[in-house]
């Protein structure tokens, strides 16, 4: 599982609890700090007990729309840093003015039901650099470490030379750390393949990783036989 002792504390705020347990368990695989709530009234009283550094806002809550939570965080000056909390609203009202309405009250983006997770994490990062939030671009897993921005890869604290494919794979493993991807989900996310591809070119890559990154104990590189494949400490 991805850790860091000064990640970003995400507040997930939907009345559906499926997609709140869903986006509350991939965002803590990515690294970040979880709190949810169900409702306006809990996501308000949550987000004042302890600031969070990004607040994802559904708008329809069964007891005042998502716009006027945002009204009130603002008035509050409720966020992590000491200023306005940055805001995401995720719904399935899609129409123009909903999201001219969003955007209006400061929201600083917009996604609409369904999304990808992989671009909802991106895009929350994307508003992290942007607001001063403390993400620094390193994604964790044990002694495994990669730096997205500086595109370092280290193991053990000793630098790991991997090339542009290996490291998109290996971000990708890492970004879904603990939860096992098929390999059709990573041609398609890592070699952009949005057809049935030539599925043992994961397997080739796969394998250069793990003579790089896996050379020593313990092996982070997993493979679920009939599945795919996932990064994760072993189970003790």
């Amino acid at each position: 599982m991805t850790s860091r002792a000064d990640a970003e504390h995400l507040l997930v705020v939907d009345d559906e609890a499926t997609v709140r347990e869903l986006l509350s368990a991939t965002l803590r695989f990515a690294g970040f700090r979880v709190s949810s709530a169900g409702t306006a009234a809990e996501a308000i009283s949550a987000a004042t007990a302890e600031p969070p550094d990004l607040v994802l806002l559904d708008v329809m809550l069964p007891d005042i729309d998502g716009f006027e939570v945002v009204r009130r965080l603002r008035e509050q000056r409720t966020g992590g840093r000491g200023g306005p909390v940055p805001v995401l609203f995720l719904t399935a009202r899609d129409r123009q003015a909903d999201k001219v309405t969003g955007l209006s009250l400061g929201a600083d983006d917009y996604v609409t039901k369904p999304f990808d997770l992989e671009e909802l994490i991106a895009r929350i990062r994307a508003i992290l650099r942007r607001t001063g939030g403390s993400y620094t671009g390193e994604i964790t897993v044990g002694a495994l470490a990669l730096d997205t921005e500086g595109h370092q890869v280290t193991r053990d604290g000793r630098p790991v030379k991997v090339s542009p494919t290996e490291f998109r794979l290996l971000r990708y493993l890492m970004e879904n750390a603990g939860r096992v991807v098929t390999k059709a989900q990573i041609l398609d996310r890592v070699w952009n393949y949005d057809f049935g591809g030539d599925a043992s070119i994961v397997d080739t890559y796969i394998s250069y990783l793990r003579r790089k990154v896996d050379i020593g104990e313990p092996r982070l590189i997993q493979t679920v036989h009939g599945v795919g494949y996932v990064l994760r400490e072993p189970r003790q």
